[in-house]
């Protein structure tokens, strides 16, 4: 809805659109996040670099193609602040924002040309049903309206509900997510390129045991991306 200045100076006064990272109110050309802030937070331009922080966590665990972060996340950050809101406050725009801004990174990248789906890692519907929604799916579709590809949201899907993966070793979490994912009709995948999509890659456990599963689909390749990677 397209609003006059008058009529839209006056709602601000009652309700002004803020900075999801620093809290400040935004300029009427703002989105999301304010111009200060798209400057200062870290971005990592990680899909320009071949064999990258995040390529390396998976070597000798899973083939992947290339794999990039939008963020870089340390506690206390800007980054912890953008998550937060997102993930537990339920501002799902971030997620949309976000996707769309790596998206726009990569689109001119030849290594990120000719993907297929854009999948975001599933969540159990009792976690759904506790949070409101999957974080990364709202993710994904971002990377999806800004790369004009089609999501896959209900193809890769979580079979069993599992705790809270915070304080496990990087062991502990493989193992306890290795045998919870299926694929409901693993036709729709074959010989195709997937973009697969978390929020936060801390040790890769779970993007892992997913890319596990659809490589042993024929001729499957898998890209990862992620809103932010833990430094």
């Amino acid at each position: 809805m397209n609003l006059t200045n008058p009529v839209r100076d006056f709602l601000n006064l009652f309700y002004p659109k803020v900075c999801s990272s620093c809290g400040s109110v935004l300029n009427y050309d703002e989105e999301i996040i304010c111009t200060f802030c798209l400057c200062e937070l870290p971005e990592t331009d990680l899909h320009i670099e071949h064999d990258n922080k995040i390529c390396r966590l998976f070597w000798g665990r899973v083939n992947i193609e290339m794999a990039t972060a939008l963020y870089y996340y340390q506690k206390g950050c800007k980054v912890q602040r953008l998550i937060h809101q997102f993930k537990y406050r339920g501002k799902k725009e971030i997620g949309i924002y976000s996707g769309k801004l790596l998206a726009s990174r990569l689109k001119n990248c030849t290594e990120w040309q000719n993907i297929d789906f854009v999948l975001p890692v599933p969540l159990h519907p009792k976690k759904i049903k506790q949070r409101g929604f999957n974080q990364s799916e709202y993710f994904a579709k971002g990377l999806s309206q800004g790369l004009n590809i089609s999501i896959s949201a209900n193809n890769l899907i979580r079979k069993s509900h599992s705790e809270s993966q915070t304080k496990k070793s990087r062991f502990m979490r493989w193992k306890n997510v290795e045998a919870v994912y299926y694929i409901k009709n693993p036709e729709l995948f074959k010989n195709k390129n997937l973009l697969l999509v978390d929020d936060v890659i801390t040790t890769g456990s779970t993007i892992e045991a997913c890319a596990q599963k659809l490589k042993s689909i024929e001729g499957v390749k898998v890209w990862v991306a992620s809103m932010a990677i833990a430094s």
